[in-house]
């Protein structure tokens, strides 16, 4: 019932809706977009050099003569799998972080928070580069390396969440009751901090498409033959004034994802807590 209750006002958020009907159709081209396309993306056809859209080539070709249409519909899969892995790993990993550091308290929390500092005064991009650049160039590699960049927010955000819910008298009397402290944290503190939690993975899973695309296009991301938006860019900024259209498409891509998982994420703060609505 309370699923349906957020879902009803998930619709009431037209802009929220759409995205996520939007993201969900994301989801459905990274699965299936091998059967989808057209063409194969990595056909070249040095006869077709640089075409622009038409009634065959929907968003044109690029300077090797490959469907550039066909390319972004692949490249949607390098963008769904960065935002899905880089989510897992701060959920699997931060997130039991924050809890058992809010929960203990103490010198394990200063250690933690000692530590997330650390990680948070590197600039995102800068220590995304890093780790990529420590593990090896490739699309896997730069995904953990986004999740390890979000890891510390996770953290803060359910040790912030946890110090305020471990206060509430039901864990005082699980505490009472004889609960150990791993019980009390799984079946008491997750559930009621998962709001907060499920929030910030939807506005992280659209900056990591931005981040994973601002890695393949400094070369450090999905190689080649692997279709990614970024790639695309990196390959087009150089004939921008040449054929627009390469640059334009794959950046519109971005845009419009970047932005409806943005769209969705507020969407969903407001559906599950209405008094976060904005005037």
């Amino acid at each position: 019932m309370q699923f349906r209750l957020m879902f009803q006002r998930l619709f009431n958020e037209k802009l929220a809706f759409v995205s996520m009907i939007f993201l969900l159709l994301l989801l459905f081209l990274s699965l299936f977009a091998s059967w989808i396309v057209p063409f194969d993306p990595n056909k070249q056809d040095l006869t077709k050099v640089m075409l622009p859209p038409d009634g065959t080539y929907w968003f044109g070709t690029d300077e090797l003569g490959r469907d550039v249409f066909s390319r972004v519909l692949m490249g949607a899969q390098a963008a769904i799998q960065a935002g899905v892995v880089a989510i897992l790993i701060p959920l699997f990993v931060g997130v039991p972080l924050g809890i058992i550091s809010g929960y203990l308290g103490g010198i394990i929390d200063d250690i933690f928070m000692r530590i997330v500092d650390a990680i948070l005064s590197f600039p995102a991009i800068l220590l995304a580069l890093g780790i990529t650049g420590a593990l090896g160039v490739s699309l896997w590699n730069a995904m953990i390396a986004i999740g390890i960049i979000f890891t510390p927010q996770f953290a803060r955000l359910a040790r912030g969440q946890t110090l305020q819910v471990r206060r509430e008298p039901y864990v005082e009397a699980a505490k009472i009751s004889g609960a150990g402290p791993l019980w009390i944290m799984m079946k008491h503190i997750l559930p009621n901090i998962l709001s907060p939690i499920i929030v910030q993975a939807s506005f992280s899973f659209s900056l990591a498409i931005l981040v994973e695309a601002s890695l393949s296009f400094l070369g450090m991301g999905a190689q080649s033959p692997q279709v990614s938006w970024g790639g695309m860019l990196h390959q087009a900024y150089s004939m921008i004034f040449v054929n627009p259209y390469m640059m334009l498409f794959p950046g519109l891509a971005i845009l419009i994802s970047v932005l409806a998982g943005n769209f969705f994420g507020d969407g969903l703060r407001v559906a599950i807590d209405p008094k976060m609505k904005r005037s």
